[in-house]
């Protein structure tokens, strides 16, 4: 019985805390590629096709802070601005953030779509998400890396939600988690996996039981 709680104890907690931590970094970083990416001056001959009015190949752009460290890195194998509905195409997006005192992420996929309004953005094909290990802080205890893979992940940076109705991986050192379908709000701090949820869990070592010391008399 008592594995079987320690075993549920940390399903719960790999459920509740390690994608929200991973996907709110999700939700800062595109919110940051949002501010990179803006568009050019409205077409003035009147056409409204889905031709692209402005491309750029192999790029990389790289927020730097005060000490010249990189901070927050965009990048793809060839980026393509569509003049009708604003929309951004990134084929083979990578996007990292390396912030002093956070654990790093990073973020790749085929292909990622900007919506014109700069709101959303849509990763599709192969999408990886991975966080770099956490050191413990006062009061909680250190995290190891966690890893997020699916097909399809809808994110809106301003809300920090994000959403895929394909079947999701989430995998860290003590267990991996699948679903199908997954909703997330970093603002409530809330996380719903929709259908299918299985579990493979590897519960740590008991603690080792403490010897009462014996006074001499």
């Amino acid at each position: 019985m008592a594995h079987e709680d320690r075993a549920r104890s940390l399903l719960d907690r790999l459920t509740a805390w390690s994608p929200v931590l991973l996907l709110g970094s999700l939700a800062a970083l595109t919110y940051w590629l949002d501010a990179q990416v803006q568009p050019p001056a409205p077409r003035r001959d009147g056409s409204q096709r889905h031709d692209p009015d402005i491309y750029v190949e192999n790029f990389r752009a790289v927020e730097l802070d005060a000490r010249g460290l990189p901070l927050q890195l965009v990048a793809g194998k060839r980026g393509v601005h569509f003049g009708d509905d604003q929309t951004t195409e990134i084929v083979e997006p990578l996007l990292a953030q390396t912030e002093p005192g956070k654990p790093a992420m990073r973020i790749t996929a085929a292909k990622g779509t900007l919506s014109g309004d700069r709101k959303e953005v849509w990763f599709t094909g192969n999408v990886r998400a991975t966080r770099e290990a956490e050191s413990a802080r006062p009061g909680s205890e250190a995290s190891g890396p966690v890893t997020l893979t699916t097909e399809y992940l809808h994110v809106i940076p301003e809300a920090e939600r994000a959403t895929t109705d394909k079947p999701v991986t989430i995998e860290e050192p003590r267990g991996i988690i699948r679903a199908t379908g997954l909703a997330l709000d970093n603002k409530a701090k809330t996380l719903k996996l929709e259908t299918s949820v299985s579990g493979t869990l590897q519960p740590g070592a008991a603690p080792a039981a403490r010897v009462p010391s014996r006074s001499s008399k």
